[in-house]
């Protein structure tokens, strides 16, 4: 693993979602986020994102501006609608988790807590990482295109966030759900065909979010991504293992399907929206699944801080 480096930070934007308990200036939060950056000696500028496209607009003029980080306040949609603009610059991205799943945050074990978290981010370290690709668009966490996406189609519907919203969203598509046949073309050496998957997840970091580890052995920075797949076949099987996803033991399963790659190709019968880091995105038949090695600079606790 590529040695972090040292932390520098001489000015930083903070943005948070202004959809989150968390925007109102003057809050506690925003009183923390002012003082406890200032005092550490770093420039601050907090601002709220007030939708996909105000967030990236002012993400680009903080890397245009030099800043040395964006520092995100709000879930894994908002770390990718973020973070993707930071992809290929010095600026480094942070990350203050504020959604319901918070893979991203899990994975690099940072505080879920508010406050912690910022304590743990003064005393980060810069790390370079992979960024996962799926037909061009980036993604950090996981990418996935069957049953696995489709339920963030009733996920979105719900009034409220959290793990029992999304088993019932599971249950529900579990049903509604049109499966079919996918082909997989995995670095150009190996076809893998599936009648009809279930779960077809590419993972670049551990875990969907909410602990529950669909690739425990996802690294972020060596050059490769995860996949998993589950026939509709084996789900009774898995779901009797289903305790595994949130033990690390999950992909030790027979019955999961795991290959790691550069580049896959997915070919399927019917064009279908795909999940990318939590939010849904229409997509082709066929979805290119590829890895940019270590192109984007994320902030991590420092364990011996």
């Amino acid at each position: 693993m590529q040695k972090n480096e040292p932390l520098m930070l001489r000015s930083v934007l903070i943005l948070i979602n202004s959809r989150s308990g968390l925007s109102r200036p003057g809050s506690h939060l925003f009183d923390v986020l002012k003082r406890q950056w200032t005092d550490a000696g770093c420039t601050v500028e907090l601002d709220t994102s007030e939708s996909i496209e105000d967030g990236r607009r002012k993400a680009e003029r903080a890397v245009r501006e030099g800043k040395d980080a964006v520092i995100v306040v709000g879930g894994d949609g908002m770390v990718n609608s973020i973070g993707s603009v930071l992809v290929g610059t010095e600026t480094a991205l942070g990350v203050i988790p504020a959604g319901s799943g918070n893979g991203f945050a899990r994975h690099f074990d940072i505080p879920l807590k508010p406050e912690r978290a910022v304590q743990a981010l003064i005393h980060a370290r810069k790390q370079r990482i992979d960024v996962g690709r799926a037909n061009e668009k980036p993604f950090f966490v996981t990418c996935s295109m069957a049953w696995d996406a489709a339920i963030v189609r009733t996920f979105e519907k719900s009034p409220v966030r959290g793990i029992l919203p999304y088993v019932f969203a599971a249950v529900y598509e579990f049903f509604e759900y049109k499966r079919q046949p996918f082909t997989l073309i995995v670095d150009e050496e190996e076809e893998l065909h599936f009648k009809s998957p279930l779960v077809c997840t590419v993972a670049n970091l551990t875990q969907y979010g909410g602990g529950a580890r669909i690739a425990p052995q996802a690294s972020p920075d060596d050059g490769f991504l995860e996949l998993v797949v589950i026939s509709a076949t084996d789900a009774p099987k898995v779901l009797a293992q289903l305790h595994r996803l949130f033990t690390g033991s999950f992909d030790s399963l027979n019955e999961v399907v795991t290959r790691r790659f550069r580049r896959m190709t997915v070919k399927r019968a019917q064009s279908a929206p795909i999940q990318i880091d939590g939010e849904l995105v229409e997509a082709d038949r066929d979805v290119v699944v590829d890895v940019q090695t270590k192109s984007m600079s994320v902030l991590v606790p420092d364990a011996q801080a």
